[in-house]
């Protein structure tokens, strides 16, 4: 076990203003040391892709970001052809009097390609770090594409041949689960699941990343957001929730929670009308174990 090796990935995080965990440093650690893609999946907003983010600011690479959908395809996560100077060009070839039969090999040339993220991260000059954000609300058929990338490191295409990386980006996926991910594609990566925090970590990252905020109305917010996540909730607020919420309360030089003040910044925090009620009709009972019933007037 390379324990300084752990030890540097984990501080280099928390340089970038990541806090992290064991579980998270050693994930990176492996994928990093294997040459393998990481598969995050967790609940939203738990900071699956700030992984990703950090990690390129940490390694001083380039990341590069491909954002799923559905009826995503491979031809706006590999490459287009530039169809448009392809016709350009044979025309002014043509009025030299060339033969376009003659052409085909140079038109379909890396002059003429249009490089996507995926394509982008295999002909990198310098290791980025790829990553496929949301790989859960792309297709199946997406997923099968993704798999020679993920295992051979190399893409195909028709008009070309094989293309195979120059360096081996780091690749992270990241998944919410709104769909199950097939086995193929698990099976080419290393795993791991990111779940909201308990409250100590939580409390560190609202410190790291709102130092403005009093230090009793951080301890409030993230009591309360504790408390919060146990509620049955349609849309259950992550750490970005608590740290725009934490940074609106600061921005208003507030040092404590009061139910005026949850009653009016709860749209910071929830994005659903009925989590919103659901809330409201819970909001003494929150406040009271948050600690701040005294403060209710």
């Amino acid at each position: 076990m390379r324990s300084q090796e752990l030890h540097d990935i984990k501080k280099m995080l928390e340089k970038q203003g990541y806090i992290s965990d064991g579980a998270i440093a050693m994930s990176i650690f492996l994928a990093m040391q294997l040459e393998k893609p990481l598969l995050i999946e967790g609940p939203a907003g738990v900071g699956k892709t700030e992984v990703a983010k950090v990690m390129a600011k940490a390694l001083n690479t380039e990341l590069i970001r491909l954002q799923c959908y559905e009826g995503l395809d491979s031809t706006h996560a590999l490459y287009e052809w530039n169809y448009q100077h392809q016709l350009l060009f044979l025309k002014m070839q043509e009025a030299k009097g060339e033969n376009a039969k003659g052409l085909e090999k140079t038109i379909f040339s890396d002059r003429f390609l249009l490089k996507r993220p995926v394509l982008q991260a295999i002909t990198a000059a310098q290791k980025p770090v790829l990553l496929i954000d949301e790989i859960d609300r792309a297709d199946e058929e997406f997923e099968s594409f993704l798999l020679e990338v993920l295992s051979d490191w190399q893409v195909t295409i028709p008009e070309i041949g094989t293309i195979k990386a120059k360096n081996k980006p780091q690749i992270i996926l990241t998944g919410n689960r709104t769909r199950e991910l097939s086995e193929a594609l698990r099976r080419r990566c290393l795993y791991i699941w990111i779940d909201y925090p308990d409250f100590e970590k939580e409390l560190a990252i609202v410190r790291a990343k709102v130092p403005e905020v009093d230090q009793q109305l951080g301890v409030q917010i993230c009591t309360f957001m504790k408390e919060l996540r146990q509620l049955k909730l349609e849309k259950t607020p992550g750490i970005s929730e608590t740290l725009d919420w934490a940074k609106a309360l600061a921005s208003m030089h507030l040092t404590h929670l009061d139910k005026k003040v949850v009653e009016d910044t709860l749209g910071v925090v929830l994005k659903d009308w009925q989590d919103m009620r659901h809330t409201q009709d819970a909001l003494s009972e929150l406040l009271e174990k948050t600690g701040v019933v005294s403060r209710i007037g």
